[in-house]
């Protein structure tokens, strides 16, 4: 078993040089990002504490306030953090929410996306920690509040994340059980002591077997720890593919369909 505060470092190393590579692609490649920014509206989160942050929130183009949505909340990778939401639509309409905002995908599946920002060299989750880190606190309010201002099925809460937003997905589902229908992390990793609390929440992990950055033992580890503590995760590990592997997991045919087809 691995230790916490390793746990910690990994998760940190992983977004550092996430953040390194997402800033040389940013620079060498036109983005995609323009016309992608019209289907999400940017919001600033202000609590009573008066501590803020940005998000991103796509409503279905069909919304209904008499009928109940499904919503996706998504946790970025460390070379999205910042101050300019628009790192979140980096990878265009291949994958992400970029794809899950798609009006072939929406069409098919219409649902609220949820997309928070976290700030620079800070992390979703804190393994050394007995409580949510201050970032995912914030998360958890930011949902708290949409699903209070909009027509929100709470039978149908689903968290996708990747590398550092893999590791939040996993924090995420065991710290608050029960909260999410399904959770999909991908290049991610979490505290196997933590796994049994995740039980009752149908995952689908994905991790490449050459992942230079996340070793996809991180993954294999919490997939062992679930099933040990009876539960029946789906885990799909790509040969030959490194990092980003949410680029193969965004083409699994049966990956939208199985996510929502899950509730609570």
């Amino acid at each position: 078993m691995i230790a916490a505060a390793s746990l910690s470092v990994q998760c940190r190393t992983a977004g550092r040089k996430e953040a390194e590579k997402d800033r040389a692609r940013q620079t060498s490649t036109p983005s995609p990002q323009e016309k992608q920014t019209s289907a999400f509206t940017e919001r600033m989160l202000t609590n009573a504490r008066g501590e803020k942050m940005r998000y991103l929130l796509h409503v279905p183009a069909s919304y209904d306030r008499r009928e109940k949505y499904p919503l996706i909340l998504w946790l970025h990778g460390g070379g999205s953090r910042g101050d300019d939401l628009k790192l979140l639509l980096t990878y265009g309409d291949q994958h992400g929410i970029g794809y899950l905002a798609r009006r072939d995908v929406q069409s098919s599946f219409p649902s609220f996306i949820v997309a928070p920002q976290c700030p620079r060299n800070k992390l979703w989750a804190d393994p050394d920690a007995d409580q949510p880190s201050h970032e995912m606190k914030l998360v958890l309010e930011i949902l708290d509040k949409v699903r209070a201002d909009d027509s929100i099925d709470a039978r149908r809460l689903y968290v996708m994340g990747i590398s550092m937003g893999g590791y939040g997905t996993w924090d995420i589902v065991a710290r608050r059980p029960g909260l999410f229908a399904a959770a999909v992390p991908i290049c991610g990793g979490g505290s196997p002591s933590q796994a049994a609390a995740t039980v009752k929440t149908a995952v689908w992990a994905f991790h490449g077997e050459r992942d230079e950055l996340v070793n996809p033992s991180e993954s294999r580890r919490m997939i062992t720890a679930l099933r040990q503590a009876g539960g029946e995760p789906r885990y799909t590990e790509y040969k030959g593919v490194g990092h980003n592997s949410w680029e193969r997991a965004f083409s699994e045919r049966d990956l939208l369909p199985w996510l929502f087809t899950q509730q609570r």
